[in-house]
Formats: structure tokens, sequence, C-alpha cells
């Protein structure tokens, strides 16, 4: 996929999150503003989960996808939070190729970008 803004990314990711949460059982819940960590809620046999949406088009030079994990705002740019900081239960990530990955929280330990490599493979989901 092509993005010409990161919120352009960001509302493709979050619009492919809700179809393949749909289409595999989960009732999604969107939240009404964007103040909390999470951009989705989903429930499936009563199992609510709060879900991140991450997108990513970025590679190391060994050709694996990298996300970012923080976020950053301000006019320096400040890191404000971290992913792994926040009270979410998995991470919902869309490369540019359109491979899923859904990560729980607890398997991420790096603060700032996360590189999807074969560790990860297993939790790829298309």
């Amino acid at each position: 996929m092509i993005f010409n803004t990161n919120k352009e990314k960001g509302n493709s990711s979050l619009g492919i999150a809700i179809a393949y949460y749909s289409s595999n059982g989960y009732t999604v819940s969107i939240p009404l503003n964007d103040t909390q960590d999470y951009d989705l809620i989903v429930d499936k046999d009563g199992i609510l989960k709060k879900v991140q949406v991450k997108s990513t088009a970025c590679k190391t030079k060994y050709g694996n996808y990298q996300v970012t994990l923080k976020s950053c705002g301000g006019t320096k740019g400040k890191t404000y939070k971290t992913v792994i900081e926040t009270k979410i239960d998995e991470v919902f990530i869309l490369t540019e190729n359109l491979k899923i990955y859904i990560i729980p929280i607890e398997k991420i330990k790096n603060k700032s970008t996360l590189n999807i490599c074969d560790k990860y493979g297993k939790y790829r989901k298309y």
C-alpha cells in the first residue's frame, strides 16, 4: 500500500484492523475520542481486549519491517509514552504489503521500535 500521509496510513490501518477482527467473529468497539491508549476494544466469547493499531512501511537494513512503539509530540518531538507503558492487551500491526501481526503486549520488551523478525512470525495472521 502507498500512503500519502501518516493520517491516511493510520485511517487505513484502523479500517483493516476493524475488518480483520469483525470477519473473525469479534465484536468491535471504537472509542469516542483519542485520549486513551488503545484504538479498539474487541470482544470475543466475553473476553475484552484493548488493541493499539500500528502500521509500517519502514524496513531495517536487513529487510525486516520496523514499527514505532513510541508516541511523540510537542515542539521538540519529545516522547510522551511508549506502547509497553500503556494498559493495552495487544498490538495489531499492518505492514505495507498487507501482512497482519497481532502481538500480545507481554511479548514486547522494546520501548521505541519493534523489528518484525522471525521471532514474531508466529503472530502473523495474513
